[in-house]
């Protein structure tokens, strides 16, 4: 027998009696599970998710299927074949580490290895908690609720201009309905870019016929009287705007609530706070996903990253630290690059790498035209860019932001040279 057919039979011996139970059934629970079966893992593999649906995807959510084009975005992926018990319908209630057991609302599940991919969920008006006719935009139910909302041609308020805002006020605009848009800061995506990359943004919503009002919170929704139906959001200024539906996107907070008491250290934002590994502070337990936050050697801090691109990578670390762990390989660090892309208004934004307030802003092209990119660079190495309309040059920033290449500033502001020939 070779020595690579006898280190095969020793994996597969480490890993056949092992139970490995993933707690999740959105993008980073269904691709840790599939990567565990494509690196070779053949001990049980158990799927557990909260919601009665077959997995799926949600990106479609706030697009294809919000406005009817499709009707559903269900994973292809065939888990009988694979090996994979799915438990849906299952919610998580607690973890008891020490026992190496998940509790959950069907009764107890032993583990052997549990990995957390319990995503985020997303943070609810005060004051409007099962109130008919607001809505949060999260789950395929919340997409099929809104879906005949958009049909009627609805007068719609949307609270907050941040990534799902956008994409949910574009696709009402393209449905036809009239829109008003909320957001408390002064600008929209206020969290997540500076003023002066988010300002030609703000002209987005006019352009659409979407109608954007910032420095404007939220004091209550009331519910429209008899002959009034609908709802009236009053502003704290006192300006009451008329609306058929409600639909609020002001961020989402990892789901970990009902991690409490297991031990498990959570960060100031409920971010499961996973190693370089993505395993978490008790042993055998991991995180991925949304829920989890990691500490990367690139940027130098620990990053919480709500993306879809994060939960797709992220799965391919555990998978392979968990199968390594039996054989006592060393442990493979997960140390991305954040990537995520965002359609709103006709646009197409995409945005890779981590920024901060104290990086270079260097602009390429006119913010007032349909294409234009916004770099960041510390030590004139690129770390962060912002694509609108220029998918080259994502596609070359991401790897250069790999590479950790130096640039040269000058070269990088012409927007007709390609980002890979603006090297220092």
């Amino acid at each position: 027998m070779s020595e690579q057919t006898q280190e095969q039979t020793r994996e597969r011996g480490a890993d056949a009696e092992r139970r490995v139970v993933v707690v999740g059934a959105g993008m980073a629970g269904v691709q840790t599970a599939v990567a565990l079966r494509e690196q070779g893992f053949t001990g049980t593999v158990t799927l557990i998710g909260a919601e009665p649906h077959q997995p799926y995807d949600r990106p479609p959510l706030s697009k294809a299927i919000l406005l009817g084009t499709a009707e559903g975005s269900a994973f292809d992926v065939d888990f009988e074949a694979l090996g994979i018990t799915l438990r849906l319908g299952c919610e998580a209630l607690g973890v008891r580490p020490d026992a190496h057991v998940l509790d959950t609302s069907a009764g107890p599940v032993p583990y052997d290895v549990l990995v957390l991919a319990t995503g985020a969920e997303p943070i609810r008006l005060p004051g409007t908690e099962g109130v008919p006719g607001v809505h949060l935009l999260r789950t395929l139910d919340d997409a099929e609720r809104l879906r005949p909302v958009l049909a009627r041609q609805h007068d719609i308020v949307v609270v907050g201009a941040g990534w799902i805002g956008a994409e949910f006020a574009t696709a009402a605009r393209e449905a036809g309905c009239a829109v008003t848009v909320v957001e408390a800061a002064d600008r929209p995506l206020a969290g997540a870019l500076p003023a002066e990359v988010a300002a030609p943004m703000t002209d987005w919503y006019a352009d659409s016929g979407a109608v954007l009002r910032t420095h404007a919170r939220v004091e209550r929704v009331e519910r429209g009287g008899s002959g009034a139906p609908g709802h009236v959001v009053v502003l704290d200024d006192g300006s009451r705007l008329p609306a058929g539906a409600v639909v609020v996107g002001i961020g989402a907070r990892p789901a970990t609530t009902w991690l409490a008491g297991s031990g498990i250290d959570l960060g100031a934002h409920g971010d499961v706070l996973a190693d370089d590994r993505l395993r978490t502070s008790v042993p055998d337990v991991y995180a991925v996903g949304d829920c989890a936050s990691f500490p990367s050697g690139r940027y130098g801090e620990r990053l919480l990253v709500h993306h879809w691109d994060n939960a797709l990578q992220g799965p391919r670390t555990v998978a392979a630290n968990i199968i390594g762990a039996a054989v006592g390989e060393n442990p493979v660090a997960y140390d991305p690059v954040p990537y995520f892309w965002s359609e709103q208004f006709g646009r197409f934004v995409q945005y890779a790498g981590h920024h901060t307030a104290t990086d270079t802003t260097l602009w390429r092209g006119d913010a007032s035209g349909p294409a234009w990119t916004v770099c960041w660079l510390r030590e004139d190495r690129l770390v962060a860019l912002l694509a609108v309309g220029r998918p080259r040059d994502l596609a070359q920033g991401k790897r250069l932001i790999q590479a950790g290449t130096t640039m040269d500033p000058r070269l990088l502001a012409d927007p007709a040279r390609p980002l890979k020939a603006a090297t220092a």
